[in-house]
């Protein structure tokens, strides 16, 4: 048992927000997966939205969300969001985050889909700096406990209750303790899942190795509903390197002038393609340039396409992008010479765990916060640079309604402890390398950028086998981080098999073949457990 009062699963920028109000009265206990930076939050280069500038307002932000998301967000989350969006740049501000400025105010760049400069950063790594100051100002905090290298399993629910009473509610998780491979019971009176999205469903994806969609598929095991899980953004612009992986060129570059080009060689080398697609040209929303360049490597079967900004002036570039130029230099690549090789990779879980405007899932005691849940926020396609942005407006939510509701939350009941008395250590770990690698190759090719009824078909075909593997294998062996990561995997890819099946259209991140329209009205996915 924890002896916590609130339990966090995830120490990105949504879970450490949360912990740093609530800390304020609970004895709270943080958990990372791996390392305490090991998340998301530390990869984000772009930066964070917020209206700040003369002549930007809350409509126009709200307006520029709504169009990314083609008309499936719900309005009453965005305007919460965005009209949050400031105070939340403050409070970053006033723990440390060294946000760039210029002349005295803060530095503000464009991205992609905004109509008006609005994007705050730290270089072009905002995320790493953000991760710092937030693991810092925990670390400082009496009342945290940070607890690093522990794999959450399953949420503890009422049937774990030595005497169960058929309540829905959530009393904290089972998580394998990496370092001593024990499984540890935590429970606490509220529980908030911050676990960050399912990148790692794909070949190709910018997320951290730990991205495995590990808190929507406990959260479904649980008893909580999922939304919207078939929107999985791409990110147009992945550096195209066979020794490099998930290397992303942010979206600013973009934003900042850099052209996309047809590679020399082929036909119509060197020349813009994106004219030819829409007339925001290379500032249209990422599900537009994805879908481009997916059309242009298939058309012409390149490897990649360039990405050009050397036609600025270097020392503009140099200092706009100075971690990317460092990093591309070391590769062989000078960014303000030439172009850089790029090609699109799964990059956002726009679907998740659904959720109120305070973060609240179905479960009584448990919320989902970040990238793991489905705010209405994102809608079909997620605007570049919300994505933090909603991690501290929710992550602080979640927190005020568990504080404001405190009297509701009752102490944890007694539980039953870990069983694994009838299991036997593994003899045959090739099993999950197998089907890990299987997964992710299969989900690239059929339920990527474009799809068919024949892809999805083909996709939950092999889901449905590769379960049926899993849960006999996870059934009779002791739990290791690889075995847990490969289940949720599993249940996440089938989430979004499901989903992608259910929508008989093509809208934002989803475009299927078979059924090319947007239908008149726009409506969520959203999944049931049975």
């Amino acid at each position: 048992m924890s002896g916590h009062d609130v339990l966090i699963i995830g120490s990105g920028a949504a879970g450490l927000t949360a912990a740093l109000v609530l800390a304020e009265r609970c004895r709270v206990m943080v958990l990372a997966k791996g390392r305490l930076d090991g998340g998301s939050t530390a990869w984000a280069q772009g930066g964070i939205a917020a209206v700040l500038d003369e002549g930007d307002t809350f409509e126009d932000h709200v307006r520029d969300t709504m169009i990314a998301g083609c008309g499936l967000n719900r309005r009453e989350t965005v305007e919460y969001v965005v009209e949050h969006a400031p105070e939340a740049i403050a409070r970053l501000a006033q723990i440390g985050v060294p946000f760039n400025e210029e002349a005295g105010s803060l530095h503000l760049t464009r991205e992609g889909g905004h109509s008006h400069r609005r994007i705050v950063h730290v270089d072009d790594a905002t995320g790493a700096a953000v991760q710092q100051a937030l693991i810092r100002a925990a670390m400082a905090h009496p009342n945290i406990t940070l607890k690093p290298d522990m794999v959450a399993i399953d949420l503890v629910t009422d049937r774990h209750r030595a005497h169960p009473k058929g309540d829905r509610r959530v009393w904290g998780c089972y998580a394998l303790n990496a370092a001593t491979g024990k499984v540890e019971c935590l429970t606490a009176r509220a529980t908030i899942l911050a676990t960050g999205g399912a990148g790692r469903t794909y070949l190709f994806s910018t997320a951290p190795r730990g991205a495995t969609g590990d808190g929507i598929a406990m959260a479904w095991r649980a008893g909580c509903r999922v939304s919207n899980m078939e929107f999985m953004q791409f990110h147009p612009t992945c550096l195209y390197n066979l020794e490099v992986k998930n290397f992303l060129i942010t979206e600013a570059v973009r934003g900042e002038g850099g052209h996309l080009k047809i590679p020399p060689g082929f036909p119509g080398g060197g020349e813009r393609f994106m004219p030819r697609f829409d007339p925001r040209e290379e500032l249209a929303p990422r599900d537009v340039v994805a879908r481009a360049i997916d059309h242009e490597i298939k058309r012409l079967g390149l490897d990649y396409v360039h990405l050009d900004i050397s036609h600025k002036d270097p020392d503009f570039v140099r200092s706009h992008f100075p971690n990317i130029y460092e990093r591309l230099l070391g590769l062989g690549i000078d960014m303000t010479r030439e172009p850089i090789p790029v090609v699109p990779a799964q990059h956002y879980t726009c679907g998740g765990v659904l959720v109120d405007l305070a973060g609240r899932t179905d479960l009584a005691g448990l919320y989902a916060v970040g990238e793991c849940s489905e705010s209405g926020l994102h809608g079909a396609n997620r605007l570049a640079s919300n994505s933090l942005l909603e991690c501290f407006v929710f992550g602080d939510a979640a927190a005020r309604d568990i504080l404001a509701s405190w009297d509701a939350f009752s102490p944890p009941p007694e539980v039953r402890g870990w069983d694994e008395s009838r299991v036997a250590d593994s003899d045959e770990d090739v099993v999950i390398k197998q089907n890990w690698t299987e997964l992710r190759r299969f989900m690239w090719n059929y339920v990527g950028i474009v799809r068919t009824n024949k892809r999805l078909e083909r996709a939950a075909h092999r889901i449905a086998l590769l379960q049926s593997e899993v849960a006999e294998y996870y059934g009779n062996v002791r739990v290791t981080a690889d075995l847990i990561e490969l289940r949720n995997l599993l249940q996440a890819a089938d989430l979004i098999v499901q989903s992608a099946r259910a929508r008989r259209e093509s809208r934002g991140l989803h475009y299927n073949q078979d059924f090319p329209q947007a239908q008149p009205a726009a409506r969520e996915t959203i999944l049931v457990p049975d």
